[in-house]
Protein backbone atom coordinates (compact mmCIF):
# COMPACT_ATOMS: atom_id res chain seq x y z
CA UNK A 1 0.00 0.00 0.00
CA UNK A 2 1.54 3.20 -1.11
CA UNK A 3 1.27 6.52 0.67
CA UNK A 4 -0.03 9.31 -1.47
CA UNK A 5 0.73 12.98 -0.91
CA UNK A 6 -2.79 13.63 0.31
CA UNK A 7 -2.33 10.98 2.99
CA UNK A 8 0.88 12.69 4.07
CA UNK A 9 -0.91 16.00 4.38
CA UNK A 10 -3.51 14.37 6.63
CA UNK A 11 -0.90 12.60 8.70
CA UNK A 12 1.20 15.76 9.20
CA UNK A 13 -1.81 17.72 10.40
CA UNK A 14 -2.60 14.99 12.93
CA UNK A 15 1.00 14.52 14.17
CA UNK A 16 0.81 17.43 16.60
CA UNK A 17 -2.41 16.03 18.07
CA UNK A 18 -0.80 12.60 18.50
CA UNK A 19 2.22 14.24 20.16
CA UNK A 20 -0.02 16.18 22.52
CA UNK A 21 -1.95 13.03 23.41
CA UNK A 22 1.27 11.17 24.21
CA UNK A 23 2.58 14.04 26.35
CA UNK A 24 -0.75 14.25 28.16
CA UNK A 25 -0.65 10.50 28.79
CA UNK A 26 2.88 10.70 30.25
CA UNK A 27 1.95 13.73 32.34
CA UNK A 28 -1.17 11.91 33.53
CA UNK A 29 0.94 9.03 34.78
CA UNK A 30 3.34 11.32 36.63
CA UNK A 31 0.40 13.33 37.96
CA UNK A 32 -1.36 10.22 39.26
CA UNK A 33 1.90 9.06 40.87
CA UNK A 34 2.37 12.40 42.59
CA UNK A 35 -1.27 12.37 43.77
CA UNK A 36 -0.80 8.88 45.23
CA UNK A 37 2.44 9.99 46.88
CA UNK A 38 0.71 13.00 48.42
CA UNK A 39 -2.14 10.79 49.67
CA UNK A 40 0.30 8.36 51.28
CA UNK A 41 2.18 11.25 52.90
CA UNK A 42 -1.07 12.73 54.21
CA UNK A 43 -2.13 9.40 55.73
CA UNK A 44 1.28 8.97 57.32
CA UNK A 45 1.16 12.45 58.84
CA UNK A 46 -2.37 11.80 60.12
CA UNK A 47 -1.31 8.52 61.72
CA UNK A 48 1.62 10.25 63.42
CA UNK A 49 -0.65 12.92 64.91
CA UNK A 50 -3.24 10.45 66.19
CA UNK A 51 -3.10 8.90 69.63
CA UNK A 52 -2.77 5.15 69.32
CA UNK A 53 -4.83 2.71 71.36
CA UNK A 54 -3.10 1.10 74.27
CA UNK A 55 -1.91 -2.36 73.49
CA UNK A 56 -2.79 -5.29 75.68
CA UNK A 57 0.32 -6.04 77.68
CA UNK A 58 -0.92 -9.36 78.97
CA UNK A 59 0.18 -9.68 82.58
CA UNK A 60 0.57 -6.04 83.48
CA UNK A 61 1.88 -4.65 86.73
CA UNK A 62 -1.63 -4.50 88.16
CA UNK A 63 -2.08 -8.22 87.73
CA UNK A 64 1.30 -8.88 89.31
CA UNK A 65 0.38 -6.67 92.24
CA UNK A 66 -2.92 -8.52 92.59
CA UNK A 67 -1.10 -11.85 92.66
CA UNK A 68 1.33 -10.58 95.29
CA UNK A 69 -1.54 -9.24 97.37
CA UNK A 70 -3.34 -12.59 97.18
CA UNK A 71 -0.18 -14.38 98.28
CA UNK A 72 0.22 -11.98 101.20
CA UNK A 73 -3.44 -12.38 102.15
CA UNK A 74 -3.21 -16.16 102.07
CA UNK A 75 -0.01 -16.13 104.14
CA UNK A 76 -1.67 -13.74 106.65
CA UNK A 77 -4.67 -16.06 106.92
CA UNK A 78 -2.39 -19.02 107.53
CA UNK A 79 -0.55 -17.10 110.27
CA UNK A 80 -3.84 -16.13 111.92
CA UNK A 81 -5.05 -19.72 111.84
CA UNK A 82 -1.79 -20.93 113.39
CA UNK A 83 -2.00 -18.25 116.09
CA UNK A 84 -5.61 -19.20 116.88
CA UNK A 85 -4.69 -22.88 117.09
CA UNK A 86 -1.79 -22.09 119.45
CA UNK A 87 -4.11 -20.00 121.68
CA UNK A 88 -6.64 -22.83 121.78
CA UNK A 89 -3.93 -25.26 122.78
CA UNK A 90 -2.74 -22.89 125.52
CA UNK A 91 -6.30 -22.47 126.75
CA UNK A 92 -6.82 -26.24 126.84
CA UNK A 93 -3.82 -26.70 129.08
CA UNK A 94 -5.26 -24.35 131.72
CA UNK A 95 -7.88 -25.97 133.95
CA UNK A 96 -11.09 -24.06 134.19
CA UNK A 97 -14.05 -24.41 136.46
CA UNK A 98 -17.21 -24.69 134.38
CA UNK A 99 -19.25 -22.94 137.04
CA UNK A 100 -16.76 -20.11 137.28
CA UNK A 101 -18.23 -16.84 136.06
CA UNK A 102 -21.82 -18.04 135.84
CA UNK A 103 -23.03 -16.89 139.24
CA UNK A 104 -22.76 -13.51 140.91
CA UNK A 105 -22.46 -13.37 144.72
CA UNK A 106 -24.15 -10.27 146.11
CA UNK A 107 -23.79 -11.03 149.80
CA UNK A 108 -22.17 -8.51 152.08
Amino acid sequence: MAITPIDLQTIFTQVDKVGRAQVAQKEGQTLSQSIQGNEIQRKTDENIRQVNEAQDLGDGTDKIRDREKKKEDSSNKEKKQKDEEEEKEKNKSVLRDPALGNKIDISL
